[in-house]
């Protein structure tokens, strides 16, 4: 029998660690081998019951999980799931989370429906999280870095690419574990004035909403969160939002976004094949697409079906994925034209946007 993985659950909340517990203790390669009400007690247990994953909740007494994360990552590195509230507040300290080391963020339960979809989703969660390579990069470098581009783009006339785009070209981009510091990385190296571009992060609800706004301050081109009906445009990126598969249509001289509540797919809303298979049928060859890192197969399908419709397909590499999963099922599958490091996938998203022919 395989080795289970070993979670330790810190909350200051009796309930929701009780709910956690429960949830992960179902699953037969889970072991929880402890609870803490507050980082200062997790520190100690983190050393005498050495657990391979930490869920960690942001808003505790003593110390707030923000801060206790950024000890774990210059003492201790591991993977950590950051338990978040749907809030405002609680969407800014989950994205700082992820910026300072953790490997995904999941809504705190508030209802008899989030227990039920978190009983559902968090054992996977905790298992890509297992798999996880921990990448982390110190906290004053993190912020350093995004403080710069801020500041760039803030000081400088936005750079903008002179070639004329034919009106049906699309990029479209897909990721989960990983995916929001992978999509920084590369969003924030691309100009503006490029095709329309769609994205689906796996993340939750209210928290697309929260990471579309950080990246619209460091990109040079407008992004947001998708609503429904949104026109597709040179020079803006749309996220789906949490809880809502996104797909694309073409409306005789443009594109716009469709959300909709409909089933998940891969255990996923939104899921990546919804929009790229989308794409596939309304786009096809006009499609530029890149499936980044994350766990599962998400998005396997669409891309392969992308490539039989003419697009040009990129698929993350294993040595720069924290999770190689929805890339290499990607590869498997055929669906993958060219496999690029994540520090060189903006160029080449640029070079095959620029390089269509009619």
């Amino acid at each position: 029998m395989s080795k289970k993985i070993r979670v330790l659950i810190v909350d200051d909340s009796a309930i929701v660690r009780k709910i956690v517990s429960d949830a992960l203790s179902k699953d037969p390669e889970i072991e929880v081998v402890g609870t803490a009400i507050d980082p200062y007690v997790a520190r100690d247990k983190i050393l005498e019951l050495t657990p391979d994953v930490l869920t960690l909740d942001i808003e505790m007494p003593r110390m707030d999980g923000l801060t206790f994360l950024k000890i774990i990552m210059e003492h201790r590195p591991m993977p950590v799931i950051i338990m978040s509230s749907l809030t405002q507040a609680g969407s800014k300290f989950a994205l700082d989370a992820l910026n300072s080391g953790a490997v995904d963020v999941l809504a705190k339960p508030s209802g008899s429906y989030s227990v039920g979809q978190l009983a559902e989703i968090l054992p996977e969660r905790v298992k890509e999280a297992a798999a996880a390579k921990i990448k982390f990069k110190t906290v004053k470098e993190s912020a350093a870095q995004e403080e710069v581009k801020k500041t760039i783009k803030k000081s400088t006339p936005q750079t903008s690419v002179t070639t004329k785009f034919h009106p049906r070209q699309l990029i479209l981009l897909g990721a989960s574990t990983g995916g929001t510091e992978a999509l920084k990385e590369v969003l924030t190296q691309m100009p503006g004035g490029l095709p329309g571009i769609c994205i689906v992060q796996h993340i939750p609800a209210y928290f697309s909403k929260t990471f579309a706004e950080r990246l619209n301050e460091l990109c040079q081109f407008k992004v947001r969160e998708a609503q429904n009906g949104d026109r597709v445009e040179p020079g803006l990126a749309l996220i789906a939002p949490g809880g809502f598969h996104m797909t694309v249509k073409w409306f005789g001289d443009h594109y716009k976004v469709q959300l909709n509540e409909e089933a998940m797919v891969c255990h996923q809303r939104p899921a990546v094949d919804v929009l790229f298979n989308s794409g596939a049928k309304e786009a096809g060859r006009y499609v530029t697409s890149a499936i980044l890192t994350g766990m599962g197969k998400d998005g396997a399908e669409g891309l392969l079906n992308l490539r039989k419709a003419g697009a040009r397909t990129l698929g993350q590499s294993e040595e720069t994925c924290v999770v190689y999963g929805m890339p290499r099922a990607a590869a498997e599958c055929g669906a993958v034209e060219k496999v690029v490091h994540l520090q060189d996938m903006p160029k080449k998203l640029i070079e095959l946007v620029t390089a269509f022919k009619e």
